[in-house]
This record gives structure tokens, sequence and C-alpha cells, in this order.
């Protein structure tokens, strides 16, 4: 049995400054005060899909036609890769440096139902460093990237979902990794990126991966992928995976799994490995939930998770609020977690804090502790149910 460290405190006795500092005291700095949108018309010049010859059509797969207008903007100094109104279907694109995405109100970038059309590469998934598939939209290493507008990105899921729910009516045990299927949106060993605006929709794996970031702002986002007729797995509103300084807010995320996750790594070895880490600082703010397993969540493949913020949002549909997975295979840290200022009802989100020993599926020769502290909880509107340890 795995062993826990558990201390939950300062329930309505934080002081007033909880705000304006992370719970270990540490200052929140200014930039996390600064939800202004950046001004496309400052990224240089537009490369507008049309003027590459992508036309609007929803069965024409256009990937190379839409990759080159993104490889010409980076030729040339960078600039705004503009989508216009319409539906332009397309397998992975890999933005550059200095490169951005733009999708204008009506503008649908829409994925591929084809696994083949996502290119296998070096990647990062499941607390993992390993080979998989490309997603949607790629940026590897563009630091100051921003994805905005008022479009949207459509994973075009459904193929995807039914193969894996298939699939686990043959194997019982299947796992999220075993059905091939691409992420919408993923960006890594980037700094001062910003998402705003956009819907991003029917993922058929993660919907927004972050991998080894800092300085990232996600804002007035709309995040959605359905529960039912048919579920769609693992569609996680938000991974945070190695990151520093993140600011969610204003978003609304509805998805068929955890809302946000916090993630790091995995495995005995898991602290020790470089392409493993911890998440720091990260604020989510001003956010409405739909339906999804928990509204925030560290784990399962997690380490260490420090000063994280979860405040001023409403839950509709969320089954737990704070859901702590621990894995007696791995060492993990949680520590200075504050939830504050959220509204529901006790039937809005059932488990009000979880911790979870999280279940292998192979044996477990090391057992490592979880050490669980500072986790401060105030004005819980709707619910009075008490912390659950399972």
């Amino acid at each position: 049995m795995k062993l826990i460290t558990f201390v939950c405190a300062a329930f309505l006795c934080l002081p007033s400054l909880a705000q304006e500092k992370f719970p270990d005291g540490t200052p929140v700095s200014d930039w996390f005060k600064d939800s202004k949108i950046v001004d496309i018309n400052t990224l240089g010049k537009k490369y507008i899909l049309t003027d590459y010859g992508v036309i609007n059509d929803s069965t024409l797969l256009q990937t190379e036609k839409i990759q080159s207008a993104i490889d010409a903007a980076a030729q040339n100094g960078g600039g705004v890769i503009v989508i216009p109104k319409g539906t332009y279907l397309s397998g992975a694109l890999f933005f550059k440096p200095k490169t951005h995405l733009h999708l204008e109100e009506g503008a649908v970038l829409k994925g591929s139902d084809d696994i083949s059309n996502f290119p296998i590469i070096d990647t990062r998934m499941e607390g993992q460093s390993l080979k998989y598939f490309a997603a949607l939209v790629n940026a590897d290493r563009v630091d100051g990237f921003t994805l905005s507008g008022k479009g949207t990105i459509d994973g075009n899921g459904l193929r995807y979902w039914k193969s894996f729910w298939l699939r686990r009516k043959v194997n019982p045990q299947c796992t999220n990794m075993d059905e091939l299927r691409p992420r919408l949106v993923h960006i890594s060993h980037s700094n001062n990126v910003q998402l705003s605006g956009v819907r991003l929709i029917n993922s058929p794996f993660w919907t927004t991966h972050l991998y080894k970031c800092n300085h990232i702002k996600l804002l007035n986002l709309y995040i959605f992928s359905p529960e039912k007729p048919v579920k769609a797995p693992s569609t996680d509103a938000i991974d945070i995976d190695v990151c520093s300084n993140v600011l969610v807010k204003n978003c609304y995320m509805s998805v068929n799994d955890d809302a946000i996750a916090l993630k790091g790594g995995k495995g005995p070895w898991a602290d020790q490995d470089p392409n493993n880490g911890g998440n720091f600082n990260i604020i989510i703010e001003d956010c409405t939930y739909g339906f999804c397993h928990g509204a925030l969540t560290c784990g399962s493949e997690s380490i260490h998770n420090r000063n994280i913020i979860l405040r001023r949002i409403h839950i509709t549909n969320a089954n737990r609020l704070l859901w702590l997975k621990m894995r007696p295979d791995t060492p993990q840290q949680y520590e200075y977690i504050l939830v504050e200022d959220i509204t529901g009802d006790q039937c809005q989100f059932r488990l009000f804090l979880l911790c979870h020993p999280y279940k292998l599926s192979q044996t477990v020769h090391c057992i490592f502790s979880t050490e669980v502290h500072s986790v401060f909880l105030r004005s819980l509107e709707g619910s009075d149910m008490p912390v659950r340890c399972m």
C-alpha cells in the first residue's frame, strides 16, 4: 500500500493578501495581472491561406499548401498565418519561430480523421518522452507564439472515439496509447506564448498539451468535447506538463476527462530524468466548467506541483473539484495549492477533494510515498462535503 503524507489546512483563515501572493508566500508577479490580447497587427506580415492556393473545402486535404504558407512566413522573417472564413481540412501543421496562427470569425481548421496524416515524431505523452503522432497544431521552440481569433479548431474526433470504444470491447485493457490518435494542440519548449479567443473542439485525444513552457497564457478559450452520445475518451482540456508561470483565465471547459491536468513524469526514477519535472506558479481563474471528471487534477503522471491557484470558478457539471492522483511507482509531491471562491452545488461536484491511489496494471516492486501538504480551501459555495482520501 502506498504511503501518503497529507495535510489539509486553513479553511476560511487565509490572509487577505492570498490573491496577491502564491500559497507559499512568493509574490504574484504583475505578468499574471495582464490579460491583454496580443494585437496581430504587431506580429508582422499576414499570410492569408487563400492567397496560397488553399480553398474553402471541408473534404479536400490541404496540409501541404497550408504548411507551405507557414514555411514562407518563416523564411521571410515571420508573420501571421490567417485562416479566413470557411472550412479547411488538414493533417499535422508545424509552426516555426516568429510564426503565428489567427482564425477569423467563421474560420474552421478541421483535422483529418486519418491517422496517417499525422507523422510520428519525437514527442511527449503521458509522462514519457517517446515517438508518437504529432498534433494538428504543433509549435516546438517557438518563443512568442500566438494562437488567436474567433474561429474554430475542430479535431473531427468522432471516428477516433468510435474506434477506441470498439477496441475496448475487444480488449477491455486497451489503454489510451493503444488506440492511435492525435492531440489537437501541442506547444513545447516555448516561452511567452498566448492562446486566446478560439474554439478548440472535438479533439481525438488531449486537447491542449503544454510541455516545458514558461510564461504561457490561455485566455477566453472555449474547449469542448462530448461525453455523449459517443464519449470522447481522454480529451483533457489543458494538460500542463513541466511548465512554470501559466495563466488560464476566462475559459470554458467541458470535456470527457479532466479539464486541467498537471503532468510531469512517472516511474521510479522519474524525478531524475531531465525530460521530467514539476509545475510551478499556475493560476486558473474566472473559468466556467461544464462536464469533466476533475476541474483540477494532479497526476496521474506527476512528480511535483507547487504554488497552484484555482479561484473564482463556476462548476456546472464536474465530478470532482480537486483530484490528487497518487502513483505507487512514482515519487510525488503536491504542495501549496489554493482553491477558493468556487460556486456550484453538491450534485454538480460530488467529490470535493479526492486523494486517489492510482491503480496500475502491472506489479509494482518499488513503493514510493506521496507528500501532500499546504492545501488551502475557502469560500466553496454550495459544498459541505468532507475531504475524502481513498
